[in-house]
């Protein structure tokens, strides 16, 4: 990786961490406070979250053609200025309205701003050789949850939830827009026939059906693990200290296993890195259900293997597709198959919390069968492929 390039990839990680903290990872901390003042049930904010990941999901394929036409910078930039104003609503919302249209705020500013848009104008940037960079911005950003929760919280118990998600807010137009302004290179606009186009003739093959069902299963269970994971170990025997203590290595976890993909893996097609993730998670929910939770060690295996799983999974969404297709319209073709995980992942923490309700730790089951079905998948895109 070049000079040019580490520096890219410094600043959209930086920037990327930001975005991330400020939004995915914020209800984990702030839902709580936000119900009780707002006077609405800590349910209803996770659903104004949900519906937020969902109307994400649906803007995908727009904001992913606009990147392949007019470059990410400018997208990057504006997703700055919405999340700010979306958490500055929110900090300011005294009612259940404006604290729906915060979300829904904040949702469009993930639509322009999180992993996808990123990837999406490194392919524009770098092309094909854009594998590495896209690795470095995931390897960074990987750390948001581990910077993002706590600062979250101070901000919360020292100044509460309102001038925290302010704080949030000033991040991204004092920090997060000067960096992406500054540092993310200016692509050339494509042709005027092209920026009018609206959708580029685009054939929905095998192998975009396949990889848009392989993310949809793999956010799903990322998802439901994210929003679930010390509830889940706990229904199989874990201590609660036990399970917070196994949910803290994900974070690390994941930073290794892309670590492993900057080194070993960067070697292979990114097909192999994708298949290896999808299998781990169900090696791991098998030796939970083999040893039993109540094993600290055990429960923090599983935590480790699903962790590195969804490390480079993540990875794998950028990456695959680039490999598979070239990065002609991979914006737009990164919009498409990204938007049912988007959904997906905005379904999951309803579905998996009803599951958990219902079987306890045999939910397990349900999010084990869905990676092995993104496994089958992926073995089926190999195949797919191998004429081309």
């Amino acid at each position: 990786m070049g000079r040019d390039q580490l520096r890219v990839v410094l600043a959209l990680g930086s920037t990327q961490t930001i975005a991330w903290a400020s939004s995915y990872y914020l209800p984990a901390i702030l839902a709580d406070p936000i119900a009780r003042d707002v006077g609405v049930s800590s349910t209803e904010v996770f659903a104004a979250f949900s519906i937020s990941l969902i109307a994400s999901a649906l803007l995908g394929p727009r904001i992913g053609r606009t990147i392949d036409v007019f470059g990410g910078r400018g997208v990057l930039v504006v997703s700055n200025v919405v999340l700010a104003f979306g958490l500055a609503a929110l900090g300011l919302a005294h009612s259940q309205a404006v604290m729906w249209l915060a979300w829904l705020v904040i949702g469009l500013g993930m639509s322009l701003g999180l992993y996808d848009t990123a990837f999406a104008a490194l392919g524009r940037i770098y092309g094909t050789s854009a594998r590495p960079a896209i690795t470095g911005i995931t390897l960074i950003a990987g750390f948001a949850s581990t910077v993002g929760w706590p600062l979250t919280a101070w901000g919360l118990a020292e100044y509460g939830w309102r001038w925290t998600c302010l704080g949030w807010a000033l991040a991204h137009l004092c920090v997060a827009l000067p960096v992406n302004l500054l540092f993310i290179p200016r692509t050339e606009r494509r042709s005027p026939e092209a920026a009018h186009t609206a959708k580029p003739s685009m054939p929905i093959d095998r192998r975009m059906v396949l990889l848009s069902v392989v993310f949809a299963l793999a956010w799903m269970v990322s998802g439901a693990m994210a929003a679930h994971l010390p509830r889940i170990l706990e229904a199989s025997g874990s201590s609660p200290a036990a399970a917070v203590l196994a949910g803290t290595l994900i974070g690390p976890a994941q930073v290794a296993a892309r670590l492993a993909e900057v080194g070993f893996l960067s070697r292979f097609h990114p097909l192999l890195s994708a298949r290896l993730a999808a299998a781990l998670h169900p090696i791991g929910v098998a030796l939970l259900a083999l040893l039993g939770g109540a094993s600290g060690a055990v429960a923090g295996l599983f935590a480790v293997l699903h962790g590195a799983g969804n490390g480079v999974m993540t990875i794998a969404r950028g990456t695959v597709p680039l490999a598979v297709f070239g990065p002609a319209n991979y914006g737009y073709r990164l919009g498409l198959i990204g938007a049912p995980a988007r959904l997906a992942q905005g379904v999951a923490p309803i579905l998996f919390g009803a599951l958990i309700d219902r079987f306890g730790a045999g939910a397990l089951m349900v999010s084990a069968a869905m990676s092995l079905g993104a496994l089958v998948c992926l073995l089926l895109v190999h195949v797919a492929s191998s004429g081309d």
